[in-house]
């Protein structure tokens, strides 16, 4: 004789376990039709190529800066001097608006590297040139706003409210570096 109760609950087990087959499968194909969109967020190779620049150190004297451009941004690129390294490792990290030691902020002492964008509004600080103004502490001054910056990058005064951003960054040999 067949038990009514074993039939309904074997076609319950059945319907479960169809129901949960059909369910995985169902959200293993969406995952497999919407990864190439998200994959296409990506960025492509020669966009990633141009996040990373190498550039030469050599043709930059002691005492002066040079600009280059990276994803778009300029690059401030200043050879120090001892006095510039001394003036900014014996500033009172108290008194900045976003404290950071300049032993943070380089690899090498004589060598700042920061993206010249003002943290501000996003203006471009003067201070790379000889005849620029360069500001209360003789690094880089931003005229929109009047932000000064010190020879480490931090900002000392005015509106900006954090320091000009070091990129990552690594040197190749003694005369290049890498960025990105």
């Amino acid at each position: 004789m067949i038990n009514k109760n074993k039939i309904f609950k074997l076609k319950k087990d059945r319907r479960s376990f169809l129901k949960l087959t059909t369910t995985s499968m169902a959200t293993i194909g969406s995952a497999f039709a919407v990864w190439p969109f998200i994959d296409s967020m990506n960025p492509s190779a020669d966009v990633l190529a141009l996040g990373i620049k190498e550039f030469d150190l050599s043709n930059i004297e002691e005492g002066f800066s040079k600009t280059f451009k990276w994803r778009g941004k300029p690059i401030f690129i200043k050879h120090r001097t001892k006095q510039e390294i001394n003036e900014a490792r014996k500033v009172n990290l108290s008194k900045l608006k976003d404290p950071q030691k300049d032993e943070d902020r380089v690899i090498k002492p004589e060598w700042l590297i920061v993206v010249g964008v003002c943290s501000h509004l996003g203006c471009i600080p003067l201070g790379q040139k000889k005849s620029d103004t360069r500001g209360d502490f003789n690094g880089w001054f931003c005229p929109c706003h009047g932000s000064h910056y010190d020879t480490s990058g931090r900002v000392r005064k005015g509106p900006a409210p954090k320091n000009l951003k070091v990129p990552k960054y690594k040197f190749i040999n003694e005369n290049k570096i890498k960025i990105g």
